[in-house]
């Protein structure tokens, strides 16, 4: 069994917390989140040490499991609009590059066109070089989904190395079929 709902959620100096029901609202300098806990978890603020404690309610399937969930994305939202996630793509190829232009991002991956990546709402990318990518937010699941989404694109193939990676992805290269 996890032992994640255990630990506490601390909240840092000039963060907000609310819970209302089973509501509960984070905010903070970078922004405003929301979730619903599910009915089987109970939150409980502690205005003294400044933490959040989540415990399963009796007799409730699967409530230890959601327990623990609902405290890792509650962490989740309070690291997010306190300093915010990002996640750093590499494009490696000849001729690959990447741009922004507005809320669209414009990539150039070898294709016969090129692929426009229309920008969501609450989400940052920056191109501080061509071949470099840096998307920025407050949610960790959409910032990791965008990546992800951009990634799709032109996945690294393991002969060459080619393709959208992740700064810190390595590739398994494989070796070329021999005569």
């Amino acid at each position: 069994m996890s032992r994640v709902a255990n630990n506490p959620v601390s909240i840092p100096a000039g963060i907000e917390v609310n819970i209302t029901g089973q509501s509960i609202s984070v905010k903070g300098s970078k922004g405003v989140m929301n979730h619903e806990i599910h009915p089987a978890v109970s939150a409980v603020k502690d205005e003294d040490n400044k933490v959040i404690t989540f415990s399963a309610r009796p007799n409730q399937e699967n409530a230890n499991a959601l327990s623990g969930t609902t405290r890792a994305l509650v962490n989740n939202m309070v690291t997010g609009v306190a300093q915010g996630f990002e996640k750093k793509l590499q494009l490696v190829g000849v001729g690959y590059r990447a741009q922004m232009q507005g809320n669209k991002l414009n990539l150039t991956l070898g294709f016969s066109h090129p692929v426009e990546y229309l920008v969501p709402e609450g989400i940052t990318i920056e191109a501080p070089s061509q071949t470099e990518l840096v998307v920025t937010g407050i949610d960790k699941q959409q910032v990791g989904q965008v990546a992800a989404n951009i990634r799709a694109y032109r996945p690294p193939e393991p002969y060459k190395g080619k393709g959208v990676r992740y700064a810190d992805e390595r590739i398994v290269r494989k070796e070329a079929k021999k005569k």
